[in-house]
């Protein structure tokens, strides 16, 4: 058994293809007494069944490839379990419970309604199932191999999930991110993340959610329509502090009127119990209490503690995200790395876009400079109440990259016909909607867009395709309305321009607007 010992250490060191592996019920001393078995090779083999990942090995697979996805939890990612799917149920679930609060402004009598977590919980739950299946069905149709487990790197392009062995000429890794909670007393005993908000089966009286990005106004909005009191509590003077200034202080007065406090002050403690709670504030500004849950929305941070990266040789930032380049290369050759755990832009469209370009290239024959991935012009929802959608740059990002002399803006503010004041109920507030395009050149080249109201997050996805093909405030203004609609806002904001040329005293009306005589102005 020793010889054979030297022998087995010998060929691994001189043929990465084999293994060692012991024999069923042989002992640990045994293994060196048994036969060594290859690694299972790949064209592909990425880790992490997330939106981005399975978007990519599906697409290399098409192209041909053999692909393999190692996923260790529930497929599809943080967007199908805990994110984006069920966050929109809940969404959903509030936006219905406000049409049945204004249903009586239509004439229509709706007694008692009520809401019902555990219900929707359960049902939210189904859907989540089932999405998780046809994830799996679509690998399996793809002829993508699946292999449930954690992987970890033992060299550049080898990984181990368990007692297998795993290699591939490419590897991706994918693996998504998780919410992270300060390191403050009591966060972590005290408190729930993201992840949290979707074991509840009931909905807490008073909840304070403590974040200033869009998963915390989200689930503060959600929360609030739903049944609870709820403090968001912000370390700085607004939330959604990278978003246009002009939406958001629109969205903090929308969520104050539907009674939600802004909290102003960074957590230093969580104190308490499990059935009431107390968040206490750095700085001695005090204390607020009386909470049932303590919601975390803190930030994400990468999943790549269990990868062994370092086995890899692949370089991370200080944050734990992976350094890449622009076509998502990381040190290591052949291991690409894309999604939430580059910390660029985490969204799932962005990692499934990444994904599909990469294979594309690596196994369809495109080009490199043809499959970089396009950060720019990205539109992105909030699903907060009442949602924001926007698109390109805010004003102060276009005066900083184009100067001042370059950049126009162009607003709009006006109300949906469902709020009208003839179908409001009483002591209902009145949302309104507002728009504003950012504008450069003299062309005016739309460079961003950014919306605030009911339905602008179905409204966005059209606008950004023009703005990506580099539509002026000119081919906005030459689309024919869409009469009445919130989204015909968007092609009639004044000061109408014109795609041709006009005499130097002509006149053309904005949308409804009385016509005056240029003798008159």
């Amino acid at each position: 058994c020793e010889l054979a010992m030297l022998l087995a250490i010998a060929a691994s060191a001189l043929a990465p293809r084999l293994a060692l592996r012991a024999a069923p019920g042989a002992s640990p001393h045994a293994a060196s007494c048994v036969r060594m078995a290859a690694p299972e090779e790949f064209d592909y083999l990425v880790i992490g069944g997330g939106s981005g990942g399975i978007a990519s090995a599906r697409r290399a697979a098409a192209h041909g490839a053999r692909a393999c996805v190692i996923e260790r939890s529930r497929l599809g990612g943080t967007c199908v379990n805990v994110g984006c799917v069920p966050k929109k149920v809940m969404f959903n679930a509030a936006t219905v419970l406000e049409m049945i609060h204004q249903s009586e402004g239509y004439g229509i009598s709706v007694g008692g309604a009520s809401f019902d977590m555990k219900a929707i919980k359960a049902k939210r739950d189904a859907y989540v199932t089932r999405l998780n299946g046809i994830y799996a069905n679509n690998l399996a149709n793809s002829d993508v191999t699946f292999v449930e487990g954690d992987a970890r790197f033992t060299g550049p392009k080898t990984v181990a999930v368990g007692d297998r062995t795993l290699t591939g000429k490419s590897v991706l890794i994918a693996v998504g991110g998780h919410p992270s909670v300060p390191d403050i007393p009591g966060a972590a005993e005290l408190g729930i993340t993201s992840d949290g908000f979707f074991e509840l089966d009931s909905v807490p009286d008073r909840v304070a959610v403590i974040g200033s990005g869009y998963i915390a106004v989200e689930l503060a909005g959600i929360l609030q329509v739903l049944g609870s009191k709820v403090d968001l509590f912000i370390r700085g003077a607004t939330p959604l502090r990278s978003m246009e200034s002009d939406v958001v202080e629109r969205l903090v007065g929308e969520m104050e009127a539907a009674g939600i406090s802004i909290v102003r002050g960074e957590a230093e403690a969580i104190s308490g119990d499990a059935a009431s709670k107390t968040v206490v504030l750095k700085d001695g500004k005090g204390e607020h209490g009386g909470y049932g849950q303590v919601l975390f929305a803190t930030g994400r941070e990468p999943v790549t503690g269990s990868l062994d990266l370092p086995a890899a040789g692949v370089e991370t930032a200080p944050s734990g995200h992976i350094v890449v380049d622009a076509a998502s290369r990381t040190s290591s050759e052949g291991v690409y790395a894309l999604g939430d755990v580059i910390g660029r832009i985490d969204l799932t469209p962005t990692a499934i876009a990444a994904g599909r370009l990469l294979s594309d290239r690596l196994f369809g024959g495109a080009s490199e400079a043809d499959t970089l991935m396009d950060y720019d012009f990205v539109p992105t929802v909030v699903f907060s109440h009442p949602p924001l959608a926007v698109c390109g740059l805010t004003e102060a990002e276009a005066i900083a990259r184009h100067g001042p002399d370059a950049v126009a803006v162009h607003k709009s503010t006006w109300v949906n016909m469902l709020y009208s004041r003839e179908f409001l109920v009483d002591g209902q507030h009145m949302p309104k909607t507002f728009a504003k395009l950012v504008c450069v050149g003299p062309e005016q080249r739309v460079v961003g867009l950014h919306m605030i109201g009911l339905a602008v997050d179905e409204i966005l996805q059209g606008f950004a395709l023009a703005m990506k093909m580099g539509a002026t405030k000119a081919d906005f203004d030459s689309v024919v309305a869409i009469h009445p609609t919130s989204s015909e806002e968007l092609v009639t904001i004044p000061p109408w321009q014109a795609k041709y040329s006009l005499r130097p005293d002509a006149y053309t009306p904005s949308y409804e607007e009385e016509p005056v005589p240029a003798k008159a102005r």
